[in-house]
């Protein structure tokens, strides 16, 4: 008798849920798993096991969308086997020369008794029907990934190119350190390039290889960008809401931007968070979200979105088993409405009730949105992906951004040719009042800092830009220092390997091209007179220093 599957017996697959609920409750209730949360020092005994009861129901729902999922496919292939077996089935197990034993026909005629279904539920080809000529088109074109899965949480951060500035490696620095160790074990960032010119993709890649190496190679940061072809013909769109068709093709265009990148992630967590790509969180954000979202599942909230930001799609949480319906809504009205418009239209159509007035359709979509306070992601960004439009919303529940770091540096007079914006001066900065910004630095510039007397420098940190103007910042320039010893007295050791410039002082750093210059000072060097950084190419944007830290052994 031939087995049945639990991907083809429903009664299966609930015995098999059955089961495995039994057996999370013999987990959940071992000396030894609750000994672990009693000795949690955030939450107590009975807090930690709800929350992890809820967490372990989340990821059950998310392995029965997986086994869901599998189900279709496994239904797709018995049509297909279907079709392909008839003529061998036929012809009594012969067929152009092809012999099957009695069992092999007994095995394909169990499989062929399922017939082809009378109903078929639309697909994306209904609704992007261009995507049957391009079968490539729903895979990405780019993708550099180590293939991690089974998340908590999946971070999808879309990126274009920008006219003005990007803030995309600030932002992936900030989401990055702002974790934990054990958080960037159990989270994925995806970073969507979404632009066709496949030669600025590797150049984006190659940027985010360069600066987080480790990051790519653990999994926890993965790039893709979409093929073209994903794409309807973007000059054939239909003018709405009066817009120019300018905005039409940009919303639409990032309407399909968000339901690509959402149809990757699925799969791969439990969680997904819509980000956007010039923005900034607190430390502690995805302990946060995570203890938010399960603490509502452990309450029998009924939520469809869980709100970290109160501006348009940043931080905005859901359910990766809920994704295809938010995605089949983009899909289908991808021409008709900006994204965030369609989010709202999408709770407005499962929960209000036309009988009834605004304020009671409000009310039920609080129980479904569920906003957090105070938010935890800021938009930094002033230029829009939208040529020529200047944004510059911000979350007042957010608090500041901090956008200089002070230090208390040993004493010295400081100057500089670059004259200062407004009050941005260098002593400011140097004192750690506010940050330097500087106008247009031109080759030959210098940033002097004298130290009378001399002291001992044992290393240097220098952060030019930051979270508002991540463009502006020190462009090809070195950190030099002036012993006050003669270079002939130093230690050849010393002389060997570091250059000396034609007025005698030493260089013993520069700038990378992410705008910081750190570095340490040779013992050997003896007291330093003074430290200056260099400027030796022109800079068509101004430049901030939102870092001066001048180590020395007595600094901390």
């Amino acid at each position: 008798m031939h087995r049945r599957s639990c991907f083809h017996d429903p009664r299966a697959g609930r015995m098999l849920r059955r089961r495995l609920g039994v057996l999370l409750t013999a987990v959940l209730l071992t000396p030894a798993f609750v000994l672990f949360f009693v000795a949690s020092p955030d939450l107590s005994g009975e807090q930690a096991l709800v929350q992890r009861v809820a967490e372990l129901r989340e990821r059950l729902y998310h392995a029965e969308m997986l086994n869901q999922e599998r189900l279709q496919d496994v239904m797709v292939l018995s049509q297909k086997f279907n079709a392909m077996l008839q003529p061998v089935l036929q012809g009594n197990g012969t067929h152009d020369g092809l012999q099957l034993s009695r069992e092999a026909r007994s095995l394909l005629a169990n499989l062929s008794h399922s017939a082809a279904p009378d109903l078929h539920l639309p697909s994306i080809y209904s609704y992007l029907p261009h995507l049957l000529r391009y079968p490539a088109a729903t895979s990405p074109a780019f993708k550099l990934s180590r293939g991690r899965h089974s998340a908590t949480l999946v971070l999808g951060v879309p990126t274009v190119r920008r006219q003005v500035q990007s803030y995309l490696m600030t932002t992936l620095a900030n989401l990055i350190n702002s974790m934990s160790p054990l958080e960037m074990k159990e989270c994925i960032i995806v970073v969507f390039v979404a632009e066709w010119d496949i030669d600025y993709v590797h150049q984006v890649a190659s940027q985010i290889e360069r600066k987080f190496p480790e990051h790519l190679e653990s999994g926890l940061l993965e790039v893709i960008s979409p093929p073209e072809t994903f794409y309807p013909d973007m000059n054939n769109l239909r003018q709405t809401l009066g817009d120019p068709i300018e905005r039409v093709r940009w919303r639409t265009k990032q309407n399909l931007d968000f339901a690509f990148l959402m149809m990757y992630a699925q799969p791969k967590g439990t969680f997904y968070v819509q980000l956007e790509d010039d923005i900034q969180t607190k430390k502690g954000y995805i302990a946060t979200m995570k203890r938010f979202a399960l603490q509502k599942t452990a309450e029998k909230k009924n939520w469809f979105v869980l709100d970290f930001c109160q501006l348009g799609f940043i931080g905005k949480m859901f359910k990766c088993v809920e994704l295809p319906y938010l995605v089949q809504f983009f899909i289908m009205f991808y021409n008709d409405k900006p994204v965030d418009w369609l989010l709202d239209y999408l709770i407005q159509t499962k929960i209000c009730n036309l009988d009834k007035d605004t304020k009671h359709c409000k009310k039920a979509k609080e129980n479904v949105w569920i906003h957090y306070k105070p938010s935890l992601f800021q938009h930094i960004g002033t230029h829009s992906s939208l040529k020529g439009k200047v944004q510059k919303l911000k979350d007042k529940q957010f608090g500041k951004i901090q956008l200089f770091f002070p230090h208390n540096n040993p004493k010295a007079s400081v100057e500089t040719m670059i004259k200062p914006y407004k009050t941005y001066t260098l002593q400011r900065a140097y004192r750690g009042e506010s940050y330097f910004w500087g106008l247009l630095p031109q080759q030959g510039d210098k940033l002097l800092f004298n130290f009378d007397p001399p002291i001992i420098v044992k290393g240097f940190f220098f952060r030019s830009g930051n979270v508002e103007h991540p463009s502006d910042r020190l462009y090809n320039t070195t950190v030099e220092v002036l012993p006050l010893k003669p270079l002939s007295s130093l230690p050849q050791n010393i002389r060997a390997k570091l250059k000396p410039t034609n007025d005698s002082y030493l260089v013993v750093g520069e700038f990378d091209d992410m705008g910081i210059a750190e570095g340490h000072v040779d013992e050997g060097l003896g007291a330093v007179k003074s430290l200056r950084l260099s400027v030796h190419v022109e800079s068509d944007n101004w430049a901030i220093l939102s870092e001066i830290h001048i180590k020395t052994p007595d600094s901390r």
